[in-house]
């Protein structure tokens, strides 16, 4: 995968990390909802450049 794609997927983990630690300080239930998404779905996608990168080698 490219580096861009990587950083792009990497950034959105951490933004989920980041809506997930300031809707739970501030009792917000909907921006730590949103976090959770924003940081499972960076993972997933994380994890599906490592597996296109496994099978190309």
């Amino acid at each position: 995968m490219s580096i861009e794609n990587r950083i792009s997927h990497q950034i959105q983990t951490t933004r989920g990390s980041i809506k997930k630690f300031f809707g739970a300080a501030t009792g917000n239930a909907r921006l730590e909802a949103e976090g959770r998404r924003d940081r499972s779905r960076g993972n997933a996608k994380r994890a599906a450049d490592k597996l296109k990168d496994a099978f190309k080698r």
